[in-house]
């Protein structure tokens, strides 16, 4: 799962960008190694194991009625 190339460097919202994209893809149980970048010498990670099923994940246009 990779979005730079869509978003470019977007420091602290690198991630959950990057988890909206996919997150209708992801599964229980499923490990994502997180890495992103900032200014200078700026970098974290952190490795999660998935916890909800992502294909049951509504957005609040899908729960108003709305088309999108």
């Amino acid at each position: 799962m990779i979005n730079i190339g869509r978003y470019g460097n977007t420091t602290a919202a690198t991630i959950p960008l990057c988890l909206h994209d996919w997150e209708r893809q992801l599964r229980p149980g499923d490990r994502l190694i997180m890495a992103a970048y900032g200014g200078g010498f700026t970098w974290g990670a952190n490795l999660v194991s998935w916890a909800y099923n992502g294909a049951e994940v509504t957005t609040a246009s899908e729960t108003l009625g709305a088309s999108s």
